[in-house]
């Protein structure tokens, strides 16, 4: 058996170890994105989607290619795994994959011109810190145009360390709401 030193590639994802913490990322894998999907020359944007549009159906809009869209779709999902920050997005988008339509494409490419611009973002685990267990939720009640149903979203950090998150369409249709 030979030791062959520190990791720093696994499946797609960049692992830089530090003395203080490791660095999780998928800048390559980016990178490439940007090439296969042709958006090395568009100019970046701040949020990956626009929060004023909902995204519906688009019944009237210009078909596009049903294989392609799912490719950037899937693509997306996987760098969901060191990117929570397009997790809710991504999520939004998939809820068209068996009838894309032009606004749909644009709405997933506008998530690629995000990340052009944020390239080097990752997960950051700290050795040290606290173990305090701390979770956050939100939700967009009824954000859906379609069906009208809410989406909700969480991340546990275990001290200042992101452990886990995730955004997901409810099964039901919420009609009133309760604080505790």
């Amino acid at each position: 058996m030979s030791v062959i030193g520190e990791m720093t590639f696994f499946l797609g994802l960049q692992l830089k170890q530090m003395k203080d913490g490791t660095f999780i990322s998928q800048t390559k894998y980016t990178r490439d994105l940007m090439k296969k999907f042709g958006m090395e020359e568009k100019a970046s944007v701040n949020i990956p989607m626009n929060t004023s549009v909902k995204m519906d159906m688009d019944v009237e809009g210009k078909v596009v290619d049903q294989t392609r869209y799912r490719a950037l779709i899937g693509s997306l999902i996987y760098l969901t795994t060191s990117r929570p920050d397009i997790t809710f997005d991504v999520g939004v988008c998939t809820r068209f994959q068996s009838a894309p339509k032009e606004s749909h494409m644009t709405a997933a490419k506008r998530i690629l011109r995000y990340l052009k611009g944020y390239q080097e973002v990752g997960l950051w685990y700290p050795k040290k810190g606290g173990f305090k267990l701390i979770g956050y939720s939100d939700s967009d009640y009824v954000g859906c145009r379609v069906d009208r149903k809410s989406t909700s979203g969480t991340c546990q950090m275990l001290g200042n360390r992101l452990v886990s998150w995730f955004s997901k369409k409810q099964n039901s249709i919420a009609t009133s709401t309760s604080r505790i």
